[in-house]
Formats: C-alpha cells, sequence, structure tokens
C-alpha cells in the first residue's frame, strides 16, 4: 500500500498528519451547534384571519376558500390545511423540508395580501405566522400573582412580558393560556333600549360617531407653527357611561349608562390556564422551524431570569416545563455510553494483546477518527445532535478495528523473526487491501442512506455522514499512525506477560477447535448450507411476527393529556372537569414522579393539561409505564373524556399521535363515512382513544329571517344580521386608549338577555320606514339544531379527521393494517384517505428503509466485485448478510423490540459490519493461493489465521454497542433498540460466518484468483513472448537507436 509505505518512510509526517485532524476536528467541534435532532422541522406558515361574530359555514366560504385559493399555487407546498370555527379561520401551509421559512413565510404574505380585497369587509387583518399555531411549545411558563387578578396579570404580561419572550433570537410565537385580554365592554340592556326607543344600531352609531379624535388643521405664524386635533373625551367607564346615545321626550338627553353597564372587562372569558391549581397566566414559546431548542430555551431562561428581576413583588413567573431538560440529558446519557464504549473497547483490546504497550496503538485510533470526524460535520453545516453523538457510539468499536488488523498482522511477523520496522513494513502492506475493502464497504452502505428524502432521510444523513467520516478516518490512521507506532514501540515477547499468557492459551485451544470444526464443515458442505437456509428463514419468520412501529415510546419527561368536555359545554364546566383530572395528577406529585401540573383551556370545547414528570433518575417508573395506569383512573371521571399522550419522538404538534384523513365533498357524506369507520373501530381491541375533529353534537340555533315580511315592515336583512351580531355575538364598535394602549369597546347583551331561544325573540329593531320598533319575533323563527363547532378542511377539500392511538402493548403497524382493512371493507370505494402523525411516517420510513436497505446490498457487492475483480467473491462475502440480520432480529424479538427507523438504520449498518470478516478470510486466501498453497490447506490456514482479529474486532463492536443496549434514562429507548441490533447482529455472524464464508468459498471460488492474477499473466507472456521489432505504429516496441 503506497500509504503505509510512505508512513513508514515518513513516521513524523504520519504522526503530524493525526495531530492536525486532532487540532482542527477540536476547532470544529467547538463550532458546530448543538441541537437534539438534525432539521426535520416541517417549514410551516400559519394564517389567523378573525371575523368576529360570523359562524363557522361562513368562515369556511368567506374566509377559508378565498385563502386557499389564492395560497394554493404557491411553490412547495406539502399539505394545506385549514379550520373554519365561529368567529375564527386557520390555514396552515406545511411545506416540504428545506424549503426556506422566511422565503416561504413571504410568498404567503404576499398571496395573503392580494386576496385581502375579497375577504369580508368586517373581518380583521390575517395575521400570518412562521409557525403552525397548533404547534408545541418547547417552554411553559407560568406567571401568578397573590394579588392581582387574572385581567390584572394578563395585562401585565401583554405590556411588560410576552414581547420580550417573542423577541428572543428563534422564537416564533408565544402562546397565551388563560389570557384575559381587558377591553371596554357594554352590556347592553335590551329592555331599558326598548323603553327609550332605541336600538342597537343607534348605540352603535352613537359611539362611532362622538369617540373619534380628528385632525383639525395648524395654526402657522412666522414664528411657530401649531397643528390641531380634536381630543377624545373618553378614557374611562365614567366617561363612556356619560356619553349621549340619544334625545328624549323635553329634549332629554339619554345617556349610554342607563341602557348599559359599562366596565372593563376580558374581551372572552373562555380561557383558563392553572398551576397547580392556582389561576394564572401561562406562556407557551414556540421554537422557529430549524432553530435549535437548547439554544432557544438557554436564551429564554436568561429572559425568564431577567425579567424575574425587574418584576413587582407579588408576580412571580416561572419555567415549568422545559423540553431541553431532556435534550440535555440524553446528550449527557449518550456522552457516558461513549466513554463507557471507548473503556470497554480497550480492555478488549488489552485483553487479547496482554499489555498496555499494544493496547495503546489501536486505542489512539478512536480519539483521533472521533474529532476528526467533526471536520467533516463542521463543513456540511450539520450539528452536534442525538444522532450524530450515536453514530460515534458505535464508531468506538469500529473505528479500533482496521488498528487491530495491522496490529495483529504486523505482531505475527515480527513473531516469525522480522525486525520491528521491516515487519511493519511488510504487514502493513499485506493487510492494505482488506482495511480498504473493509472501510469502502461501510462506506457504501451509508451511500443510499445519505441519498434518502423526507423526515428518515434527514435524520439520519447527518449519523450516516459521522460514521462514514469516522470509519474513513479509521482507516487512514490505520495504515498511518498504527504502523509507524508498531515500528516504534511494539516488541516480539507481547505474550510474556500472565495477561498475554494465559489469553494465547486460552486463543491457542480456541483456535484448535476452530480449525477441527472447520474441517468438518468443509467435509460436510450440505449441512452447513442447510443450516444458513434454515437461519434464513427463520429470520423471514420473525420479521413477519415482530411488530412495527415509526419509533419507540420514549419518556420525554412529561405526559400529555387532551381534555375534551361534552359539546356546547361552557368554560366553568370544562375548568372544573379539568380541574378533577388535574387533582388525579397531583397524586403523582405527592408521590415524587411528577414535579407540577399544568392546566390549559384555550375554548370551552377543551385544552390540554401535562404533567411534568421528575427527572428520570429520581422515579423507578418511565412515562409508558405510568400512562396505562393514568388512563384507567382518568376513564372514571365522568362528564369529560381525558385522553393521555405520550410526546411523539419527532414531531411538534398536540394530538393523538396518529390521525386518518376522510376527504370528500360535502360533510354530511363524510359525517356517514365517518360514523361507519367508527363502528368498525371499536370493535376492534387493537385501537383506544378513537374520536374525529367534526363533533356534531354542539347546541346551536338556525335564524330563518322571512324576508318578505321584513320588507314590508321596513326592516333590512342587514340590521336584523348587524343587531343578533352585536347582541349575542359581541361586536367591535370603536377603542380607547389607557396607559398608550388601545383597547377594544365591545357592544354585547348582558349575559341574562341571552341564555334561551326566547330571549332571541325579544330584541327590537327599528323600521327604516315608520321609524318605529319592531320585535325581532315577529321577522325570523328559530331551529334549534346540534352541528360541529369547527369544519376543516385537508388540500382544500372538506375533510374529517378520525384520530386514535394503539391500545397498550398493541404495535401501531398492526393497528394501521387494521384501519386499512377497514376503510376497505367497510367504506364505499369513492372515500379518499390521507395517513397523518406517525402512521404517515412510519409508512414512508418504512418504504425507504427498505429501498435503502436493497441499494446499499447492490452498493455493496458491487464495490466489492470492482475491489476482488470478481462477481463471486461479493458473493461468498454478502453470504453473512442473511446471518447478521437474523441475530439482529433475533434479539430484537427475546427483547420485546420492534420494527422502527432505530431498528432498520441499524440493520442497513449491519450490511458492512457483515461483510467485513468475510473480506478478511477471501482476500487472505487468495493471498494464500497466490504464494502457490493449495487451494482447501489455503482456505483453512487464511481462516485460522484470521481467526484472532476477527474475533478482537467483533468483540469491539459489541463492546462498542453495549453501553447502548443497557441505556437508561432519557432517550433510553431508541439507542437500545439500535444496540441490540448491532451488538446480536453481528456476534451472531461473526462467529457463524467463521463456518459458512469457508464452505460457500469452497464450492463457489475453485475457478476464481486475486486481482493481480491478470497483472501476473501479463508478465508471464511479457516473459514467453518478447516483443519483436517495431513496425509502423507499434509503439510498444524497443528502440533500436544507438546508444549515446
Amino acid at each position: 500500500m503506497v500509504l503505509s509505505d510512505f508512513a513508514i518512510k515518513r513516521p513524523v509526517v504520519a504522526i503530524v498528519a493525526s495531530l492536525l485532524l486532532i487540532v482542527f476536528g477540536v476547532f470544529a467541534l467547538v463550532q458546530l451547534p448543538v441541537r437534539e435532532t438534525p432539521n426535520v422541522d416541517v417549514p410551516t406558515v400559519s394564517v389567523r384571519v378573525a371575523y368576529r361574530g360570523a359562524s363557522a359555514e361562513i368562515v369556511e366560504t368567506k374566509v377559508i376558500q378565498v385563502l386557499e385559493d389564492q395560497i394554493s399555487g404557491i411553490e412547495g407546498i406539502k399539505s394545506v390545511l385549514s379550520s373554519a370555527r365561529d368567529g375564527v379561520g386557520n390555514v396552515t401551509v406545511e411545506f416540504v423540508l428545506g424549503r426556506n421559512i422566511d422565503a416561504a413565510a413571504n410568498d404567503v404574505r404576499e398571496q395573503v395580501s392580494r386576496a385581502i380585497g375579497r375577504l369580508p369587509p368586517d373581518a380583521e387583518p390575517p395575521v400570518i405566522q412562521k409557525a403552525d399555531s397548533d404547534s408545541f411549545p418547547i417552554i411553559f411558563s407560568a406567571i401568578t400573582s397573590a394579588k392581582r387578578s387574572p385581567l390584572e396579570i394578563s395585562d401585565y404580561v401583554e405590556r411588560y412580558i410576552r414581547d420580550r419572550i417573542t423577541a428572543v433570537d428563534g422564537v416564533a410565537l408565544v402562546q397565551v393560556y388563560g389570557f384575559r385580554k381587558p377591553s371596554l365592554r357594554i352590556w347592553l340592556d335590551r329592555r331599558a333600549l326598548a323603553a327609550r326607543n332605541l336600538t342597537v344600531v343607534d348605540i352603535e352609531n352613537a359611539l362611532r360617531r362622538e369617540n373619534v379624535e380628528l385632525g383639525a388643521g395648524a395654526l402657522e405664524s412666522q414664528q411657530r407653527n401649531f397643528t390641531l386635533r380634536t381630543a377624545r373625551n373618553f378614557e374611562t367607564p365614567d366617561d363612556f357611561a356619560q356619553l349621549v346615545v340619544a334625545h328624549g321626550a323635553g329634549n332629554y338627553l339619554v345617556r349610554l349608562g342607563e341602557v348599559a353597564k359599562v366596565e372593563v372587562a376580558p374581551e372572552d372569558l373562555n380561557s383558563v390556564f392553572r398551576m397547580d391549581g392556582d389561576m394564572g397566566v401561562g406562556l407557551g414559546v414556540v421554537k422557529r422551524p430549524g432553530a435549535s431548542t437548547l439554544a432557544v430555551a438557554k436564551a429564554v431562561h436568561d429572559e425568564v431570569a431577567r425579567i424575574n428581576q425587574a418584576l413587582p413583588p407579588d408576580i412571580r413567573m416561572f419555567v415549568q416545563h422545559d423540553s431541553s431538560e431532556y435534550i440535555s440529558e440524553t446528550m449527557n446519557e449518550v456522552g457516558i455510553a461513549m466513554g463507557v464504549a471507548a473503556v470497554l473497547v480497550v480492555a478488549i483490546i488489552f485483553l487479547f494483546l496482554g499489555t498496555a504497550q499494544a493496547a495503546l496503538i489501536p486505542a489512539v485510533t478512536v480519539p483521533v477518527s472521533l474529532i476528526g470526524t467533526f471536520i467533516v460535520l463542521w463543513a456540511l453545516k450539520f450539528s452536534i445532535n442525538i444522532l450524530t453523538f450515536l453514530a460515534l457510539v458505535l464508531a468506538v468499536g469500529l473505528v479500533v478495528d482496521d488498528a487491530i488488523i495491522v496490529l495483529e498482522n504486523i505482531h505475527r511477523r515480527m513473531k516469525r523473526g522480522e525486525p520491528p520496522l521491516l515487519a511493519a513494513y511488510r504487514g502493513a502492506r499485506q493487510v492494505g487491501m482488506a482495511v480498504v475493502a473493509t472501510t469502502m464497504v461501510l462506506v457504501a452502505v451509508f451511500v443510499p442512506v445519505m441519498l434518502m428524502r423526507g423526515t428518515v432521510g434527514s435524520l439520519f444523513t447527518e449519523f450516516a455522514v459521522a460514521m462514514a467520516a469516522s470509519v474513513g478516518f479509521s482507516m487512514f490512521v490505520a495504515l498511518t499512525l498504527t504502523p509507524v507506532m508498531c515500528s516504534k514501540i511494539l516488541r516480539d515477547d507481547l505474550d510474556h506477560g500472565v495477561v498475554a499468557r494465559l489469553s494465547l492459551r486460552a486463543f491457542d485451544l480456541l483456535k484448535a477447535f476452530y480449525r477441527q470444526t472447520l474441517n468438518v464443515g468443509l467435509d460436510r458442505p450440505r449441512a452447513v448450507l442447510a443450516g444458513f437456509f434454515v437461519v434464513v428463514a427463520a429470520s423471514v419468520g420473525l420479521f413477519l411476527l415482530l411488530a412495527k412501529e415509526f419509533t419507540p415510546i420514549e419518556d420525554r419527561g412529561a405526559i400529555m393529556f387532551n381534555v375534551r368536555p361534552p359539546q356546547g359545554a361552557s368554560i366553568e364546566y370544562s375548568d372544573r372537569q379539568a380541574s378533577t383530572a388535574s387533582e388525579v395528577l397531583h397524586h403523582y406529585v405527592e408521590k415524587g414522579e411528577g414535579l407540577s401540573v399544568l392546566q390549559m383551556l384555550m375554548s370551552p370545547s377543551g385544552g390540554n393539561m401535562i404533567l411534568h414528570l421528575n427527572t428520570w433518575s429520581k422515579r423507578d417508573r418511565t412515562a409508558k409505564d405510568m400512562v396505562g395506569e393514568i388512563g384507567a383512573k382518568m376513564r372514571r371521571i365522568p362528564g369529560a373524556q381525558v385522553i393521555p399522550i405520550l410526546p411523539p419522538t419527532f414531531g411538534t404538534n398536540f394530538g393523538g399521535g396518529t390521525q386518518v384523513v376522510l376527504g370528500g365533498n360535502t360533510y354530511e357524506e363524510l359525517r356517514q363515512w365517518r360514523d361507519m369507520l367508527f363502528a368498525a373501530l371499536r370493535e376492534n381491541p387493537r385501537i383506544s382513544g378513537i374520536r374525529s375533529d367534526y363533533n356534531e353534537t354542539t347546541p346551536q340555533m338556525k335564524i330563518h329571517i322571512e324576508r318578505d315580511r321584513a320588507a314590508d315592515l321596513g326592516v333590512s336583512t342587514n340590521t336584523i344580521g348587524q343587531t343578533l351580531q352585536v347582541l349575542l355575538g359581541s361586536r367591535k364598535a370603536t377603542t380607547y386608549l389607557e396607559r398608550g394602549r388601545e383597547y377594544d369597546v365591545i357592544l354585547q347583551a348582558a349575559t341574562d338577555d341571552r341564555q334561551t331561544p326566547a330571549d332571541v325573540s325579544n330584541i327590537y329593531v327599528r323600521s327604516d320606514t315608520t321609524q318605529k320598533l319592531i320585535p325581532l319575533s315577529s321577522l325570523v323563527t328559530i331551529e334549534e339544531l346540534a352541528d360541529s363547532d369547527a369544519l376543516n378542511r385537508y388540500d382544500r377539500t372538506r375533510s374529517i379527521t378520525v384520530s386514535f392511538a394503539p391500545a397498550p402493548n398493541y404495535p401501531l403497524g398492526d393497528v394501521v393494517r387494521d384501519v386499512e382493512r377497514a376503510i376497505r371493507d367497510k367504506l364505499p370505494p369513492e372515500v379518499r384517505y390521507t395517513w397523518r402523525g406517525e402512521a404517515a411516517e412510519m409508512k414512508e420510513s418504512g418504504a425507504l428503509m427498505y429501498l435503502s436497505f436493497g441499494l446499499a446490498l447492490v452498493v455493496v457487492f458491487l464495490v466489492l466485485a470492482a475491489q476482488f475483480e470478481s462477481f463471486v467473491h461479493p458473493f461468498v462475502i454478502m453470504m453473512t448478510v442473511p446471518l447478521a440480520v437474523a441475530g439482529a432480529l433475533a434479539g430484537l424479538y427475546v427483547t420485546g423490540q420492534t420494527i422502527n427507523i432505530y431498528s432498520q438504520i441499524g440493520i442497513i449498518v449491519l450490511v458492512g459490519l457483515a461483510a467485513k470478516n468475510g473480506i478478511l478470510i477471501v482476500e487472505f486466501t487468495n493471498q494464500l493461493r497466490d504464494s502457490g498453497m493449495e487451494f482447501r490447506q489455503a482456505l483453512v490456514e487464511a481462516a485460522t489465521i484470521r481467526l484472532r482479529p476477527i474475533i478482537m474486532t467483533a468483540l469491539a463492536t459489541v463492546m462498542g454497542a453495549l453501553p447502548l443496549v443497557f441505556a437508561s434514562g432519557a432517550g433510553a429507548e431508541g439507542r437500545r433498540t439500535i444496540g441490540i441490533v448491532i451488538a446480536l447482529g453481528v456476534s451472531f455472524a461473526s462467529f457463524v460466518t467463521l463456518l459458512v464464508v469457508p464452505v460457500f468459498y469452497l464450492l463457489l471460488a475453485r475457478r476464481t484468483g486475486s486481482p493481480g492474477r491478470i497483472a501476473a499473466e501479463l508478465r508471464e507472456y511479457e516473459k514467453t513472448h518478447p516483443a519483436g521489432v517495431a513496425g509502423p505504429g507499434d509503439e510498444d516496441a524497443p528502440s533500436h537507436q544507438p546508444a549515446e
């Protein structure tokens, strides 16, 4: 090998090269950002339009559809989700991964601005945010006060806290829970209005007419100029109460306070926040897509600390739940695993080589290769995250393999009497081809992973690059620094120590046993083949038997709860039911398993709760162990559905994890399909928590206007609608200023006047022709009905989303198959459905992983074919892959794990790891055959000689993965899965390979040769067929010009 030859001849250069890797690696390390995972946040832009007083149907047709039509042409849209509720519409645009969030937001902003002219004039301006309005916050904080009311706390938060948190770098939006926005509420008394011959329209017109601030021109002189304006005279509730709204008999002035109660009160009371039962205001910090959770969380913590220093004594701000704690704890656990893996690997090397001096040589490869990897990560603008850390943990056991192979071969030659320098020179050259081959195979395995698209591709590209870079640097170190160190510090008497003698004695016994077993196997190849095919068949059965899911259920330090009271429930009722559930959760706080309980109701129709768990080391049970018990207790709470939800491993939204979206033309047909699907799913014991986002049980009243009668009496439809909107739905009439901030002045009927259908009939409107008051009961009829409080759409189509979760101990893959079977068998063929949530990710990742696995097999086979100049040798070597997969699947089955993205990526890695041992045996067999040794003798001798490095490298790999197998704490579930796959797959494949590869080589490779055989043939031809006299155009013929 040219590289090892150069290193032996220029040892200082080899040492300097490794030192430079360390220097630049440390520099790159401090520059790399730290985050939980590679950026898999879907670029999301949401548009919110408030349309006070409008029904969900009106919002859908006049707001949502207008926005969807305008937005749909933007480039790079993945999906569009819309929701219409009474008084508000939301459109969430999800873009494909990789789309720049700023550019996407600008595109949405531009298109929305073009649609504003087609929105209803009473609709508020659209609010555009670079995040999903339903995104799950990374931090929850609580603001409480022992003296102030929620209204006063809300005003303080709005003035002094919210904007400061929003301004933190990386924060997309701040969700506010329990917020009571101050406003001037004018509670109209319909009886007092009627008694004074007034209507709602009269009051609204008076407010708009009198509460104005207008420019009145300017005074100009030669010395000074004055700008004139008419000042507002209405700044307090008393000022508004004195507003003259009409002139009565005898020029009596009718004032607003006579027909309404005027007070400062919240705009609405439909949001409640409680921390451990105490009412306050909560803030949920949502990070920008692509921002680092750790960096944003630290910045928010720093800002909260500064805010607390300036708060009044009676107000305190607490950070109650921080997702970055899970990330930090996971990173610490992975770091510890890396250290433990390094210690175990070095211990194995020492056990086999017998002296610390010899163990030092391959051990040096670990820091050089791992630190050098950071250079590649930095150059590609990647990050330090859980997956790149996980790759480095696995690499600890891999990067020493090449050095072990070189070291073991050099030591073997030294024992044969060669001087250290010569042994290092010849030994590194002899195994150089095998080292390069094994490295290229491992790197080739990760090429398909790097080419993967979607969420899984984004997740594991950095993992694959980190693994490939570390292995590549280990090859460089093995062929440069390792032979140099061997030539300088390695001695031929390494087996004189006590440990070395014991190790050597044990290994001699093992080698004798293996030689005997190998000869038996070569004598009975059919038996070995039969065993091989039995293992392959068993692995197929295990694959079909194992449960499938997207990711293992991880303990992220919290349990979420979705609170769903009956449709039509009041906010007071919902708050009581949530508080009952909160009392159940406080039992776990008292036991020390939980730290706090957050209760967040965003509307009367429900909200969410969070049980913030104690740190992982301070509790005996995982969140998964607790959630079944808590769910059983929640099911015993009457009058509300409280569904426990474990936060997803990857993802940002509240929800039930798995959803199937039914699309159709009308909500009536969608409702029928939903009911048919519900009936099928409820019979399935594997499925729990079945619900939908369309619940037609919300009590509603539909008012039918008798248009002909209204026209006869001189009452316009607009007057009727405006009156109903003001009295029953509330309406912003004007604004007022208080301490530099502008607040809304809102008209609405008093609570007692809008409780029953009869209250609607007792409202009066004015005739435009007679100017008399006419009761609304003579103009309208009222129909009571039940309908959904939300109308949802998916990709511009009306939709109903059915959410569910697998029952305890049932895998997601089986549940998804059951749901698809139910849709296929029970629903009509015209049904359109789309998966969302974990099911969609699982289906996408499964297809990509299978494709990547197949592509990895093809790439590795072709790389080996190019290196060995044969299509037979790669086939022999690749026979180790089914054995490795079988060992991995058996390990998953025995330990109760599942097929998920962690186990799938581990199996892909096994393709390269399994081939390494076969490469060593085939390469050395070819070398011995080239030296003239008989075919079978060369095969037995090569396998026996390579037994020691094969066992050493296999044990080093297993020891590197062992800390993952026994992982605990934050994020242990995913680490444990990939650790089991690597450890058991390599263990089984390495030992069975020692028998299977020689048998396949014996049967298939007898007529093959080494890659250099053609060159050797050409040399023989050159000797036996000397070149003749040059003819015309014969450039290879020797020249006959006389010598000078």
